[in-house]
């Protein structure tokens, strides 16, 4: 067993900027050659290799005595899985498809039968796909307008660059040509012999669309688009009606849409509206208008607007959904009669579907008093028949098939929990806490229904808060681990999600990015107050920019807190947003602002930054998490943040740092392997509070 943990060398490195030097002693940890890493991870220095292979080895001799935890834990996580799992069929002509998985597989099956019924095609195995690479993550799967091919992308380093394949269905022959370096969308053209797809540059950047002929060279590829502008990613998707191919640039809070026609590969993208700052929107068609939704004329929690698809020009776009006070139009689904959209009321989801050609609209209803709501895409244009998912905290994901005309759900199928579960024995609360500006915070917290909430039991709180994505109160088997240990599980919609609307988002973005951070501590502080927690003894989880998060509030309260799990932490912050070499980077300034154009967020920035406040005090029990070849935060972030706390902390409490050799930011790919990083987790926390034994 190793005796103590890895130190990692001080060498001597200095940042400037706004006359302003931080010394960062650990920078080294970044690999000069870190693109030509992402490509192939054997390539990385060798000192930095034997540091984190140090950091890992150091982990696991601290975990030696929760190896069987970890192990029972795998074996029920996994107990909770249908091992044989499959998604409804979908109907596109004469065939239905669908993904299955085999009862021990890592990866789906692509399958296919009759419409009506027959015998079962596999048209991908990704079990067998899989086999030759340490890492394997299938993307897009895509079968051609005829039904004659089959076109999917898959990532086999982690780094998230996919390659895109092709084979004939009726055959199975693999066609030879492999489109190399995509960012893993796939589009059909109608004719079946071309297929659009994104490719990333050097920095790891989708800015460019090529239209590929099948059998020729990827080097004679025509360029469709070519976005410019370093701030923007670019996009590329299928209308709903399979009509138009649809290419999206896109920085933060603004969006810029083109299209062309699915029968004309060789056309050039039409411009719908000229980006302009602040103006976010985006595009689907029904018949012969396009569907527009649009946060123009101050709708700050957007509408819906129309346009001929002859003239799809902003000048020629007429209100059809207007803006409602608390009302945020999240996405819309267009149908041959009909429109579905997906709305946010009060910091819950709702469903509303729109007779176009009879006129009125509907909502569909829900009852439990926290639950998540998901459109389902991809049913076939002509349909009557809507699907979208429903589940709770304590209620399985459901799939159902709506009927628009008659209003009657068809349940298609429910999430199976082989090993077992009781809805009944569980208890879902929505409560709020008050922010430090007076501000309520919602929070969906889990619990036993036996639970005592007097303070005595473990708590985890999880959050996120940033680039306006929502925390949804939906079923989450894996926690059950947890919370039927003993565990309160608590989330927080804190501000930079859009729980409440946008400006939800708005108030933890940029200069108001604190609000984030100090809303978790309120949440944290809104436990205690209610006396289910007790003061250092909530556990605090987060991710990406969630283990910013984390990261942020163990430094602003680390007395709050007993352990934290920071899974691919958004850390060092400013010298990432600093560096305009990273992919991430100039996309990114419109979430954080631009640290190199103005003083003023580069001081904020440097306020903020978990790494950067790093001190000589006393610090929760962490577990830090990293993959080697992730391009969205790079593995030298979690491991400089981890070799600055060891050298300045003044606790004994464990801090732990595993970083993940063979993937990138999703970590691993297969649906088993992925639970033995939640296994990990979990037995660390176990292990934290003193619950290894049960």
């Amino acid at each position: 067993m190793t005796d103590s943990p890895p130190i990692a060398e001080r060498r001597p490195h200095t940042l400037s900027a706004h006359g302003v030097d931080r010394e960062d002693p650990y920078y080294w940890l970044r690999d000069e050659n870190w693109r030509d890493v992402m490509r192939d991870p054997s390539v990385l220095q060798a000192d930095i290799r034997a540091y984190l292979e140090a950091e890992n080895a150091w982990t696991e001799a601290q975990l030696a005595d929760v190896e069987q935890l970890r192990a029972d834990l795998f074996e029920e996580l996994k107990a909770r899985i249908k091992p044989d799992d499959a998604s409804p069929p979908v109907n596109d002509g004469p065939f239905a498809y669908y993904m299955r998985y085999e009862t021990t597989g890592e990866h789906p099956l692509y399958c296919r039968t009759p419409r009506d019924g027959g015998e079962e095609s596999v048209l991908l195995d990704g079990d067998a796909e899989s086999k030759p690479h340490a890492f394997y993550r299938l993307g897009a799967i895509r079968q051609s307008f005829d039904h004659g091919r089959l076109a999917w992308s898959e990532d086999v380093k982690g780094s998230e660059l996919y390659r895109i394949r092709v084979r004939e269905i009726e055959t199975g022959a693999l066609i030879d040509d492999v489109i190399e370096g995509t960012s893993g969308a796939v589009v059909w053209a109608r004719d079946g012999e071309h297929i659009f797809y994104t490719l990333l540059n050097d920095d790891l950047r989708p800015d460019k669309v090529f239209c590929h002929r099948i059998g020729t060279p990827q080097a004679d590829d025509r360029l469709v688009y070519h976005e410019p502008d370093s701030g923007y990613f670019l996009s590329l998707e299928e209308s709903d009606s399979r009509s138009f191919v649809y290419l999206a640039s896109h920085a933060s809070e603004t969006t810029e849409w083109r299209f062309l026609r699915s029968d004309e590969p060789r056309g050039e993208p039409v411009l719908i509206a000229p980006r302009r700052e602040g103006h976010q929107y985006d595009v689907t068609d029904q018949g012969g208008r396009f569907v527009i939704r649009t946060n123009r004329d101050g709708a700050i929690d957007f509408k819906l607007m129309e346009a001929p698809i002859w003239s799809p020009f902003e000048s020629s776009w007429s209100d059809l959904v207007p803006a409602r006070d608390g009302v945020l139009v999240r996405g819309v689904l267009a149908f041959q009669k009909w429109l579905a959209r997906l709305e946010t009321v009060n910091a819950l989801p709702r469903l509303v579907v729109t007779d176009t050609e009879g006129g009125g609209e509907h909502e569909i209803a829900f009852d439990e008093e926290a639950y998540a709501l998901g459109l389902s895409g991809g049913q076939e244009y002509g349909s009557d028949n809507l699907r979208f998912s429903y589940s709770s905290p304590t209620t399985p994901e459901r799939i159902f098939e709506y009927g628009m005309s008659d209003r009657e759900r068809t349940l298609l199928k429910e999430q199976e929990i082989p090993s077992g579960h009781d809805p009944a024995a569980y208890i879902v609360r929505r409560v709020q806490a008050t922010g430090h500006d007076g501000t309520g915070i919602p929070m969906t917290v889990l619990h036993r229904a036996d639970a005592k909430l007097d303070s005595s039991e473990p708590v985890l709180l999880y959050g996120y808060g940033s680039y306006g994505m929502s925390m949804p109160a939906g079923f989450s088997p894996h926690r059950l681990s947890l919370v039927n240990r003993g565990f309160i599980y608590a989330v927080a919609h804190i501000r930079g999600g859009m729980e409440k609307g946008y400006q939800w988002y708005l108030d933890g973005k940029l200069e108001k990015k604190t609000n984030t951070f100090r809303d978790f501590v309120s949440a944290g502080e809104e436990l205690v107050r209610r006396r289910w927690a007790a003061e250092g003894e909530i556990a605090i989880h987060g991710g990406s920019a969630g283990g910013m998060l984390v990261g942020a509030a163990a430094n602003m309260r680390p007395d709050l807190w007993k352990a934290v799990v920071a899974e691919v932490p958004f850390v060092d912050c400013l010298t990432t947003i600093l560096d305009d070499s990273l992919p991430l980077t100039p996309p990114e300034w419109t979430e954080w602002g631009n640290p190199i154009a103005s003083k003023e967020i580069h001081d904020l920035m440097r306020a903020y930054s978990p790494y950067d406040n790093v001190e000589a005090k006393a610090y929760p029990a962490m577990l830090i998490t990293g993959g080697l070849t992730d391009p969205r935060v790079t593995y030298w972030e979690p491991a400089k943040w981890a070799a600055k706390l060891r050298a300045v902390k003044t606790d004994e409490n464990l801090l732990l740092l595993k970083i993940n050799m063979e993937a990138g930011h999703a970590g691993s790919a297969g649906r088993f392997d992925k639970l033995k990083e939640v296994a990990l987790n979990y037995a660390f926390l176990l292990k934290v509070f003193g619950m290894a034994g049960r």
